[in-house]
């Protein structure tokens, strides 16, 4: 897989380009390579998905802060990650093959085949034999965060009314699929296929994390005088407490990765990490000591003692 182009170049601003910068450079190179002005140009098609995807990046203060310290693997940019971004890679309806599964995308229409309709608007409805088969069923199944990041296997009923285990791989989103060949309605009549059934997946939110393709994203709160000085904060990962040392000097909004306790994205099991933002909050309610503590830091940094 090709790597991705810097989205600073693929908007032709600099890294310092402020907000307004970015959004007259976006709005400019929209225009130029809407598919709207240049129809049946693959290519323009091409630059306009890359300038939406550079634009959505950089015109969010968080993702453009992660990306300017991870570059892409911090966004969820990863590459060979098919569940990159949590998005479609197929738009409107495809399917791909990850680890020995098929995912589906919005394909269930349950009459039939929906292969059916798209044969027909291309070859017309005597231009190509229709294979008769079965209707195609839906059904739904909820996962904790952590299951959909490990995997899981679920029991789901058909509508024939048999218990089918389905086997739910590592890393699927919420709104995917999982087709199972041949378990959706009856075949019509002998020598037709039955339909499938396609397993929607929804995933319940977590508490704390939250994700973005193959990215875990969580926020740790830390005090002023720890961010100051320097120390070590307790980070729920799912995969447990880890230990993450946060630097003397850490600025509030700044990000930290835990490189391999993100999303599974390939076969091999290579995961995406975990990012943690570290806010930094201002003390309220102080007792007067803590107040002259604290002026007597501002004095001091006046009369230039400090950085």
């Amino acid at each position: 897989m090709a790597s991705k182009r810097d989205y600073y170049e693929v908007l032709g601003v600099p890294k310092s380009a402020s907000d307004d910068e970015i959004k007259k450079a976006y709005r400019k190179l929209a225009v130029k390579y809407h598919p709207d002005k240049n129809p049946g140009d693959k290519e323009a098609e091409a630059k306009f998905k890359e300038i939406n995807e550079a634009h959505d990046v950089l015109s969010d203060k968080q993702k453009r802060a992660r990306y300017d310290q991870f570059g892409h693997a911090g966004v969820g940019g990863a590459s060979g990650n098919p569940f990159a971004g949590g998005g479609n890679p197929f738009g409107q309806g495809g399917a791909f093959n990850f680890n020995g599964q098929t995912f589906n995308f919005d394909f269930s229409s349950g009459n039939g085949s929906v292969f059916d309709d798209i044969l027909g608007s291309i070859f017309g409805n005597g231009g190509a034999r229709r294979v008769r088969r079965g209707a195609d069923y839906q059904t739904l199944v909820t996962l904790t965060f952590e299951e959909a990041i490990f995997g899981t296997t679920e029991t789901v009923t058909t509508h024939d009314g048999k218990n089918v285990k389905v086997k739910i791989p590592a890393g699927i989103d919420d709104g995917m699929s999982v087709r199972i060949k041949g378990k959706g309605g009856p075949a019509p009549e002998e020598g037709t296929e039955p339909g499938d059934l396609y397993v929607r997946v929804r995933v319940k939110p977590h508490k704390h994390l939250t994700r973005e393709g193959a990215i875990i994203l969580s926020e740790e709160r830390i005090s002023m005088v720890d961010a100051a000085l320097g120390c070590e904060i307790e980070v729920e990962t799912v995969d447990g407490t880890v230990i993450m040392k946060v630097p003397a000097g850490t600025q509030s909004g700044t990000p930290f990765k835990l490189s391999g306790h993100g999303v599974p994205f390939r076969a091999d099991g290579d995961r995406g990490p975990h990012i943690v933002t570290v806010i930094v909050e201002t003390p309220k309610n102080l007792s007067r000591k803590q107040k002259e503590l604290l002026e007597e830091f501002r004095k001091a940094k006046k009369r230039g003692l400090f950085g």
